[in-house]
C-alpha cells in the first residue's frame, strides 16, 4: 500500500483529535484565562518559574514525555503483528485516551497547585492511595533514570559522533537560560543564537567524535548521572527548560525530515500489513500489542511530567490544551513515523524480527529505515541523524526524570532539602543501571507505565464525578485501560510461573495488588460522589 495514502489519513484522523476532540474535553474543564496558575503564586525561582512563551513549556514537555518508548515501542509491535493494528492503535489511542489523559492530568495539577497526580488523589480518593500510588511512582521513576542512562550511554559508545551535541548543548542551553531569563534578551535572537551552536555542535561532532577510554559504558553512564543530578537541583529556567526548548526544535525537524522523506520518495509499505494474531511466543494481540507500543498512545509518564514539572511552569490554563493534548498528538506522530519508515525500509517480517533481536535492536533499525527514506536529501546523514534524534528524546526525558524523582523523594519521605534527596534518587538509579539488574524487571515495566495511566484516569474520574463534572471522556479509557493493563499482568504472572521467574512473578503481584487497592478506594469515593450527585438533583 501507498505510505502517501496511510500519512495523509493519519493526519487527519490527528487534526481531528486537536480540532475537535479536545475542545470537548476542554469544555468540561472551562480553563480560566485570568486564572492565576501555581508558576505564579507559588513561585520559588527554581521549580514553580512562569514559562517565558508556551513554546518554551510546550518545548520542555514534548521532548520530557517522548522517550525512546514511542519509536523502540511500535517498531517491536510491528515486527510481531504488522503495521496496520499498530498504526491503527497509535492513531485511536492517541486522539481518544492519550490526549485526554494528558490534558486531564494536566489541568488537575494546575488546579491542585501543582501538585503530583499521587498527591492530589489524597483529597479525591484517600490518605492512604496517595502514599501507594507515591511509592508505585517513585520506583518507577528509579527503573526509568537507570534504564535511560544505560540506553544514552550505549548510544555514545557505538556513535560517538553524538557526544559533542548531546553533551555541548548543556552549556548552550545555560546560556539561552541566562539570555532569556535574566538579561531579558528577544526570543527570537536567544532561539537563533541556540539552535546555530546546535548546528555548530554537530558538525563539530561529525568531525571529532568523543570516545571514552576504559569501560566507556560505565564512564558516560556516571557522566550521565552526573549531569541528571545538577539537571535536578539547578532552577528549572536555566538548564532544564531551555535545553528541552531546544531540543524540541531538533525533534520537530526530525518529525518534518521523516515525512518529507515519505513525500518525496513515497514508498510502497511491502511489509505485510498484519502478520498474526499471537507472536512466535504465543503473545495474543490483545492485550500485549498495548503494551508494547506504550507511548506511542498512552503513557502514564505523562502524567508525571504534566503534574511534576510542566504544571509548574505553564502561565495561562488556556494553553494546557496546545501543551498537554498538543503534545501528545506531537508523540503520536513521531510513533507513527517511526513504524512507517520501519514498514517502508523492509520486505520481510523474518529479516525485521532479526534486526530487532540484533546488537543494535530496534534503535538500529529505525536508523535504518530513516535513512533510507531521507537518503534522497540528507545522503548519509540520514542514519546518524536518527540515532542523534533517539539521544535527544532519550536525555530531555532523564533529566526531568531526575527531577521529578527528587519530588517524589521528598513526598514520600518528607526530605526538604534538594540536594539529598536528588542524590537518593540519583544514587538508586546509578546502582541498579551499573549493576545491570534493571534488566531483571524491565520486561514488566511496559505494563506498569501503562497501569499508571489507568490509575491517572481512575483518579480524575473521581474529581470529575465529585464536582458533578461529565465523565464519560476518562470513564470510557479508563475502564479499557484497566482491564488491558491487567489482562497482560496475569497472562504475564502465567508465564512467569511456568518459566519459575520468580523474580517478575513478585513485581507483577505487587502491581497488581497495588493497583487493585487503588481500584477499590476509588471506587468507594466514586459511588459516594455519585450519592451526593443524586441528593443534588433531588
Amino acid at each position: 500500500m501507498n505510505s502517501l495514502i496511510i500519512v495523509a489519513l493519519t493526519m487527519l484522523m490527528f487534526w481531528f483529535g486537536y480540532a475537535v476532540y479536545a475542545k470537548k474535553i476542554e469544555a468540561i474543564f472551562k480553563p480560566d484565562p485570568d486564572k492565576k496558575t501555581p508558576a505564579y503564586f507559588k513561585y520559588d525561582g527554581t521549580d514553580y518559574v512562569p514559562a517565558k512563551h508556551w513554546t518554551v513549556l510546550f518545548g520542555h514537555h514534548f521532548s520530557s514525555i517522548a522517550g525512546a518508548a514511542p519509536i523502540v515501542g511500535p517498531i517491536l509491535a510491528v515486527s510481531i503483528w504488522g503495521w496496520a493494528p499498530v498504526l491503527l492503535w497509535v492513531v485511536l489511542g492517541t486522539v481518544f485516551i492519550g490526549g485526554v489523559h494528558d490534558y486531564a492530568s494536566l489541568m488537575a495539577s494546575v488546579r491542585h497547585q501543582g501538585s503530583s497526580i499521587a498527591d492530589f488523589s489524597k483529597t479525591v480518593v484517600s490518605k492512604n492511595t496517595k502514599y501507594i500510588f507515591l511509592a508505585f511512582l517513585w520506583v518507577a521513576l528509579i527503573l526509568i533514570i537507570s534504564v535511560f542512562v544505560d540506553v544514552c550511554a550505549r548510544t555514545f559508545v557505538v556513535k560517538p559522533e553524538i557526544v559533542m551535541p548531546s553533551l555541548g548543548l548543556i552549556p548552550v542551553a545555560m546560556t539561552v537560560g541566562y539570555l532569556m531569563y535574566i538579561r531579558k534578551a528577544n526570543n527570537a535572537l536567544v532561539t537563533i543564537f541556540g539552535l546555530l551552536s546546535l548546528a555548530g555542535l554537530v558538525m563539530l561532532g561529525n568531525k571529532m567524535p568523543i570516545t571514552a577510554s576504559g569501560d566507556a559504558l560505565k564512564t558516560w553512564s556516571i557522566v550521565l548521572l552526573v549531569y541528571a543530578y545538577f539537571a535536578s537541583i539547578m532552577p528549572v529556567q536555566i538548564l532544564l527548560q531551555p535545553r528541552d526548548y531546544l531540543s524540541a526544535f531538533l525533534l520537530v525537524l526530525g518529525l518534518t525530515f521523516g515525512y518529507v522523506g515519505i513525500f518525496v520518495s513515497r514508498p510502497n509499505l511491502e511489509l505485510p500489513a498484519f502478520v498474526a494474531w499471537r507472536s512466535s511466543i504465543g503473545d495474543a494481540l490483545w492485550p500485549v500489542l498495548f503494551i508494547t507500543v506504550a507511548c506511542g498512545a498512552v503513557s502514564g509518564f505523562h502524567a508525571i511530567v504534566s503534574g511534576g514539572t510542566t504544571s509548574k511552569q505553564i502561565t495561562n490554563e488556556t494553553h494546557a490544551k496546545r501543551i498537554g493534548y498538543g503534545a501528545m498528538i506531537a508523540e503520536g506522530l513521531v510513533a507513527a513515523m517511526a513504524l512507517l519508515v520501519v514498514a517502508a525500509a523492509f520486505s520481510n517480517v523474518s529479516i525485521l524480527q532479526t534486526a530487532v533481536k540484533s546488537g543494535s535492536g530496534p534503535a538500529g533499525v529505525f536508523g535504518t529505515g530513516y535513512g533510507l527514506i531521507t537518503k534522497k536529501f540528507l545522503g548519509n546523514f540520514g542514519q546518524l541523524f536518527a540515532i542523534l534524534l533517539l539521544n535527544a528524546f532519550v536525555l530531555t526525558t532523564l533529566d526531568t526524570a531526575a527531577r521529578i524523582g527528587r519530588y517524589l523523594t521528598e513526598e514520600l519521605f518528607k526530605v526538604k532539602n534538594r540536594y539529598l534527596s536528588t542524590l537518593v534518587i540519583v544514587s538508586l538509579s546509578g546502582w541498579l543501571g551499573l549493576s545491570g539488574r534493571w534488566n531483571e524487571i524491565w520486561p514488566i515495566f511496559g505494563a506498569a507505565n501503562q497501569l499508571i495511566a489507568a490509575l491517572t484516569l481512575i483518579v480524575i474520574t473521581s474529581w470529575l464525578l465529585s464536582m458533578g463534572k461529565r465523565i464519560r471522556y476518562t470513564f470510557i479509557p479508563m475502564v479499557f485501560m484497566l482491564v488491558t493493563t491487567v489482562s497482560a499482568l496475569v497472562i504475564k504472572i502465567k508465564d512467569y510461573i511456568n518459566q519459575g521467574n520468580y523474580v517478575l512473578l513478585a513485581v507483577s503481584v505487587i502491581l497488581l495488588c497495588l493497583s487493585g487497592f487503588i481500584l477499590f478506594e476509588a471506587v468507594q469515593s466514586m459511588r459516594h460522589a455519585y450519592k451526593q450527585r443524586r441528593r443534588g438533583h433531588a
